[in-house]
């Protein structure tokens, strides 16, 4: 087999810092120091060893990764901050394989997660950036949840879809969700409860949106080399996309679209290899988008995708995703790359899937005026060794 573009590297640890529906008395700081602790016991590296860190998150502020290295007492060679939001792990996950590969690093920790208050929130909302404070905050339109709204509106529109079909995808994670013992949700979810919720803003109802929490996450990626006994992932292909339609388009496309191809040409692979998928599910329609787009309905039959993922034949967000585990942040953008490594490494209990060998991650983020503006996706597989 050739080499891979993204060979000398292993993730060595994937872990998550129990999200919780209330703020805890612990800081943003706190949480991802704790998150970066249970990563090195997971990898098994001592803190001596780290000399990179990668860190995203909303609400550190006005502190900076390198202010985050300091009180972990670390003193790096490869040092970022990164901003996609949703998809800002699969983006710190490029860069430190690079960081890597040249030499800039040994062992990189990349940790993301928030800790939000309601004033925290939905001071985020407003001031997402410059557009959105400037346009939409005077409107006082509520945020992205109307925004997703419309664009659900329009894709059931084009596809023949019903709340029905949505709630589907959220019953389907739920009963995930019931096997994974970090998820914040867990209370089996009928589609009738689904359809009989509160309506935030129509055809959007309380399970269809992300619900906010607050957690962190953390991976190590590390010379293959260096890598403790043990089973460790490996990616097989990564693309990224930013700006694809100059905020022109009409949502139903993301920039996986134009990088389908590439990954699936580097990788190998192709969609109907893959064991398990983490997609970025802010919303049921963006799941349904991305994985179109990735090429999990190639015949353009959406009904059919949707019947795979209730049924669990194809096995979707695991972990509950975030419409049932939350979304802590910043968090929200790795969460989906960490149930994936548990997955690869034999490690999920209750949900594992049997003999998972390749996962992909979809990343998905960073609303402007309309739509996200980031997207990227990580093909991952499992190496040859014990499980820990």
């Amino acid at each position: 087999m050739r080499s891979r573009p993204y060979d000398g590297a292993l993730l060595c640890a994937g872990v998550e810092v129990p999200y919780r529906r209330q703020a805890p008395d612990a800081s943003t700081g706190d949480l991802l120091a704790q998150a970066f602790a249970a990563a090195l016991e997971q990898s098994g590296f001592a803190a001596r060893e780290v000399d990179g860190l990668g860190v995203a998150s909303f609400t550190l502020g006005p502190d900076h990764a390198i202010d985050m290295a300091w009180r972990l007492g670390l003193s790096p060679r490869w040092c970022m901050d990164d901003c996609h939001g949703g998809a800002s792990a699969i983006n710190l996950l490029q860069h430190a394989i690079r960081a890597i590969q040249s030499g800039d690093a040994n062992v990189i920790v990349l940790v993301s997660g928030d800790r939000f208050e309601p004033a925290d929130f939905k001071r985020l909302v407003e001031h997402y950036n410059l557009t959105t404070r400037t346009w939409l905050r005077p409107l006082e339109s509520g945020g992205p949840n109307a925004l997703f709204a419309m664009l659900t509106q329009r894709h059931a529109e084009r596809y023949g879809l019903t709340r029905a079909d949505y709630g589907a995808l959220c019953v389907a994670q739920r009963a995930w969700a019931e096997r994974n013992p970090l998820a914040v949700y867990r209370t089996p979810l009928t589609l009738d409860a689904y359809l009989d919720a509160p309506m935030v803003a129509a055809p959007l109802g309380r399970f269809d949106c992300v619900p906010v929490v607050c957690g962190a996450n953390a991976v190590v990626v590390a010379r293959a080399d260096l890598a403790k006994p043990g089973r460790h992932v490996a990616v097989r292909a990564l693309q990224c996309n930013y700006n694809p339609d100059h905020q022109a388009g009409d949502g139903m496309q993301t920039g996986l679209a134009a990088i389908a191809p590439a990954l699936w040409e580097q990788a190998q692979a192709q969609p109907g290899d893959i064991d398990m998928i983490s997609v970025y599910d802010d919303y049921p329609v963006m799941s349904l988008v991305q994985l179109a787009d990735l090429g999990f309905a190639p015949d353009g039959d959406l009904r059919a995708l949707i019947a795979r993922i209730a049924s669990h034949e194809l096995p979707v967000n695991t972990s509950g995703g975030q419409l049932s585990a939350g979304q802590a942040g910043a968090a929200g953008g790795m969460h989906g790359l960490v149930e994936a490594l548990t997955q690869l490494r034999g490690a999920a209990g209750e949900r594992q899937v049997a003999d998972a060998r390749l996962a992909l991650v979809s990343g998905y983020g960073m609303v402007e005026y309309r739509y996200g503006m980031c997207a990227n996706a990580v093909v991952l597989e499992a190496t040859a060794g014990d499980a820990r």
